[in-house]
């Protein structure tokens, strides 16, 4: 019985990846049978890699760290590392404008990267005793019905106006202020009786602006539905 010699032949793929000016990509693979499978994709029409995304993608990644630090009592790390998210916030949206690295998917992400810090420092603020319960409340069913909204206008195709308004920087800017103030005052064993003031206009203007965005939204969409 001659013996059957069997011959196994593998042909690794060939993988090369160019990157052309304008921020495109070009990868081409090179398998089996010779065909070549050629996938293209756009970095400027998926996630532009600018400064300003890069800073406000650190800064979602920076939650996590903090609320960690204040489940275990480190007050004050958590004060220095949120104080450098604020840093990220101011300087995304500078650079942006100085450097024309403005992006719409930087116009989207950054309100959201604000959003997800916000309401997730007041919920572990109130779950720790930190902040009252109703303006827990407050904040996060405004940013709640914000969220929902923009992701009706996105299902339906609806052009809305995402651009934070004057009001609506406003309250971020607050709503940011007295996070941060009562983290310090946390941290220095400090009474935060004394930030009732600062908490009173917070979410006066928490609630101004959510109607405020809400009563664009409706007119946004109601025009909409008029060009159609």
């Amino acid at each position: 019985m001659k013996e059957a010699s069997l011959l196994l032949t593998y042909r690794i793929p060939v993988l090369r990846l160019v990157f052309r000016s304008g921020g495109e990509f070009c990868m081409d693979k090179q398998g089996p049978g010779s065909e070549v499978m050629a996938t293209r994709f756009s970095v400027a029409a998926g996630i532009p890699l600018t400064i300003p995304n890069v800073l406000t993608v650190l800064r979602i990644l920076l939650i996590p760290v903090i609320v960690g630090l204040l489940v275990y009592d480190h007050f004050d790390y958590a004060l220095w590392v949120l104080l450098f998210a604020a840093l990220t916030d101011a300087l995304d949206g500078s650079i942006a404008r100085l450097a024309n690295q403005k992006t719409e998917f930087g116009a989207y992400l950054d309100p959201l990267a604000d959003k997800l810090l916000l309401m997730t420092l007041f919920i572990t603020f109130s779950l720790l005793d930190m902040v009252p319960a109703w303006s827990v409340i407050v904040v996060v069913s405004r940013d709640a019905i914000l969220l929902t909204g923009t992701l009706l206008a996105r299902l339906t195709d609806t052009t809305i106006d995402a651009a934070p308004s004057v009001l609506g920087k406003a309250t971020t800017l607050f709503q940011l202020s007295y996070i941060i103030l009562v983290l310090a005052f946390y941290s220095r064993q400090l009474d935060p009786v004394q930030l009732t003031p600062l908490l009173y206009t917070m979410s006066i203007l928490t609630v101004a602006s959510g109607l405020h965005y809400i009563i664009r939204g409706v007119s946004n969409m109601n025009s909409s539905q008029g060009d159609a």
